[in-house]
């Protein structure tokens, strides 16, 4: 197997790394009409999120106050975690491997490159023309010839192997003015973690260690709880001293003997007595990784960025995780908590610079690798953010592609930004400061068979999908206070919604935004204290379950749509209505709430 023997594939975008934000980003570009592939060196998708790993997937979302500020995650990761919560009740890893293999197999401009492990960059003078990728399960090699490569990797090997500019470790506070920073600079980064899932099995269920496990006492694990035992620890944590990268091996021998260790301190010690009927169901040999390379961009994200929430012209995604530090020595700083996590104090937006590479001219990088410094990066590294980054920087690369621009003039028109920022808006992502442009809806006269006062008609039409504008929602100036949606009454048994337009429009499509429950945190975790917070194995009691879209144009009265059994937030409807004089909405069932809501009509 050589370079010789190497197949050729031609594509417009090629991405290494099928972790969430790979994958966000490769269905977002397939959907927007680009030419993908994406290689992915395990067998399934999903990174830290898949069963090899199954750390739950964190963002931005807090329990919020309902209809005051709604900040889980929406777009294509909020599509994938609606239908994991539907189709799994059961909270299978596995399951959601084969949801996100599913998702990416069901788009045609998509080809996954599974087990396959880009190993080479082919430069020439600043722009990467090929990379090259083993897949060693069937003895094959690919040469990828693409427009933009994009390195979703984490560790950053496409990347590394093109020559682009990056660091790691963690700056000195002198260098970006940080005051979350240490006083000098250090190769330290956060460390790697294993996880576990047990059972209570009704009967004692000994374990026997290997003899290389560690020993811990209560003493050593005084900051660290571990008083439940159906989930693993994310303390349970090692490498941030060493090369995350070069000396994975050994990191994983470690954590082995770490996780089995704290695991016989459980059973063993005496002191979780009620431990006795409790067994290990399953444990990880892969290092959950946190932190190794980042690239230098166009921008490098800082703290104070994140802290100021920075109105940037160019925001194409959203974070809002705590600023999450580690010491580096993880479980073995025995006398330190094991996080430090200063909540930022609103949402803030993420800019497409900080998805440039500084020097490798089509180069575009997204997740744990992004231009940010070690304390910026504390709170873009968890993964739905990662997932929503993925998701912008697809929209924008497909844009790109679309007007056949070279991406190093592509991030630099502010037209091409702003038409990926709309188009993300209309497939239900969340941009801060930013609002839908060209919807025809607002030229309609609307009504509705009943409305709360906090709930009003006309809020389907007022550019907000969300309301981010109580405490810990964004920045003061770049929302508006509301619910921004229609309520219906309680006691309204056959709700619906009407538009009627003076003047008749030719309409392309119809995007409905329903609730999905925003303030809620819906994620898959095997953690039962988490999930009981959740609506998990059902649809989201807020969502319209059962609907008709009925319309009044040149051919008269027509249904344009009914939808049954409905779970997601967006419904898109490429119609083809002409001289379209009312559109009506007629509400049959919720998901449980006792009135409807409707987000946002778009029609265009």
């Amino acid at each position: 197997m050589g370079k010789t023997d190497a197949k050729i594939l031609d594509t417009d975008i090629m991405i290494a790394g099928g972790g969430m934000t790979g994958v966000a980003a490769a269905i977002a570009a397939a959907r927007n009409g680009a030419r993908v592939i994406i290689c992915q060196d395990r067998s399934v998708l999903g990174g830290n999120a898949s069963s090899e790993i199954r750390m739950n997937i964190s963002g931005a979302s807090t329990i919020g106050k309902e209809l005051e500020v709604e900040r889980r995650e929406s777009g294509i990761i909020e599509e994938i975690v609606l239908e994991c919560s539907v189709r799994n009740p059961q909270r299978s890893a596995s399951m959601l491997d084969l949801i996100l293999y599913e998702k990416c197999r069901a788009e045609p401009n998509l080809m996954m490159l599974l087990n396959t492990t880009v190993v080479e960059a082919n430069v020439e003078g600043s722009r990467i023309r090929s990379a090259y990728a083993v897949r060693e399960s069937t003895e094959e090699s690919f040469t990828i010839r693409a427009d933009i490569f994009v390195d979703c990797t984490g560790d950053g090997r496409l990347g590394y192997e093109a020559g682009a500019a990056f660091t790691t470790g963690r700056e000195a506070v002198e260098e970006y003015n940080e005051t979350g920073a240490s006083q000098n600079r250090d190769a330290y980064r956060l460390g790697s973690s294993l996880l576990f899932t047990s059972k209570c099995m009704g009967r004692p269920m000994p374990f026997t260690p290997p003899e290389w496990a560690r020993k811990f006492t209560e003493e050593d694990l005084q900051f660290r709880n571990h008083d439940a035992w159906d989930f693993g620890y994310w303390w349970v944590e090692f490498g941030g001293t060493l090369d995350t990268i070069k000396d994975n091996e050994y990191i994983r021998d470690e954590l082995l003997a770490i996780m089995l260790g704290v695991w016989d301190h459980i059973k063993n010690s005496g002191n979780h007595p009620d431990s006795e009927n409790w067994a290990l169901d399953w444990f990880g040999f892969l290092p959950g990784k946190r932190e190794s390379r980042r690239f230098i961009g166009q921008h490098m994200l800082t703290q104070n960025d994140i802290q100021q929430a920075v109105d940037f012209d160019d925001v194409i995604a959203y974070g809002g995780w705590s600023m999450d530090t580690h010491p580096p020595e993880g479980i073995d700083a025995k006398d330190e908590e094991p996080c430090n996590q200063p909540f930022t104090p609103y949402l803030y937006g993420i800019p497409l610079r900080s998805m440039i590479s500084r020097n490798i001219s089509n180069l575009m990088f997204a997740g744990r690798n992004l231009s940010a410094t070690h304390i910026a990066f504390s709170s873009t590294r968890v993964m739905a953010t990662c997932a929503v980054m993925g998701e912008g920087l697809g929209t924008f690369a497909a844009t790109a592609v679309k007007h056949q621009l070279q991406l190093e003039q592509a991030w630099r028109e502010n037209g091409i930004v702003k038409e990926a920022q709309q188009q993300l808006l209309r497939q239900g992502a969340f941009l801060p400061g930013i609002m839908l442009e060209g919807n025809l809806a607002k030229l309609a006269l609307i009504s509705a068979s009943s409305e709360q006062n906090q709930g009003k008609c006309g809020y389907v039409v007022d550019g907000h999908t969300r309301s981010v504008h109580g405490e810990k929602g964004v920045r003061p100036g770049l929302t508006t206070a509301g619910t921004h949606r229609w309520m219906s009454e309680p006691g309204d048994s056959s709700p619906w919604l009407e538009l009627q337009w003076e003047e008749p429009v030719t309409v392309s499509r119809i995007t409905i935004v329903l609730d999905t429950g925003l303030h809620r945190i819906l994620m898959l975790c095997h953690l039962d204290a988490l999930q009981k917070q959740m609506q998990w194995g059902r649809s989201q009691a807020e969502t319209l379950k059962e609907f008709k879209l009925i319309g009044h144009d040149e051919r008269g009265r027509t249904e344009i749509a009914h939808i049954q059994n409905n779970f997601q937030r967006i419904i898109h409807l490429p119609v083809t209505l002409k001289n379209l004089k009312t559109l009506r909405l007629e509400v049959i069932s919720t998901n449980g709430l006792d009135h409807a809501r409707v987000v946002e009509i778009v029609c265009e």
